[in-house]
């Protein structure tokens, strides 16, 4: 069974998605949720969906708390849904190609620190793009760099907001996330 880890720090829309999703495949579970922030949303999700939650702060992150827990929970794979912090290199190195991240946007272009949720859906907006989308990458030990998986697009409408934006960009994510994730987990068993 491929033990899967999922980092957040919000609202958990795709960590739901990515726990029901696994619920019943063959070879693969979300096994814990792990987040930073103690009013999150992700927490009442995964609690409602019968998955254990770890909660610990940035110095945990740091420290290597939080890579001791996953290992201890003999996770395989980590995928970070909307998760904000900078994962430390100790750990990226203690998952080599085990992180995966999302990223609501096409990198590298508004990618980065800074570059999440909002600011990025305002960023592509002012910027005038005609189009945006998704990035699904590995994770390394800077923001946003890691080696690309995965890229899905939307159109960005003339009358768009940054609010109607992140509408078409959460649908992307909700349906191509757990599908390429299942596709990681597939290519585990090779």
């Amino acid at each position: 069974m491929v033990r899967i880890a999922v980092l957040a720090s919000g609202s958990g829309s795709n960590a739901q998605r990515l726990i029901e999703h696994f619920a019943q495949h063959p070879v693969a579970r979300v096994v814990l949720v792990g987040c930073d922030q103690p009013e999150a949303g992700v927490l009442q999700r995964a609690w409602d969906l019968g998955v254990p939650s770890y909660l610990f702060n940035g110095a945990q992150l740091k420290d290597g708390t939080v890579q001791r827990e996953l290992q201890g929970q003999h996770i395989d794979l980590a995928v970070l849904a909307g998760f904000m912090r900078l994962i430390p290199a100790s750990l990226v190195k203690a998952f080599p190609q085990r992180i995966v991240n999302i990223h609501p946007a096409l990198l590298p272009k508004y990618g980065g620190k800074g570059m999440y949720g909002h600011h990025v859906h305002e960023a592509v907006v002012a910027a005038k793009e005609k189009e945006s989308g998704i990035t699904i990458h590995y994770v390394n030990e800077r923001y946003d760099e890691g080696e690309h998986l995965f890229q899905a697009t939307c159109p960005v409408l003339p009358e768009d907001t940054p609010e109607t934006l992140a509408a078409r960009i959460h649908e992307l994510e909700h349906a191509h996330f757990p599908v390429v994730i299942e596709q990681l987990v597939d290519a585990f068993g090779r």
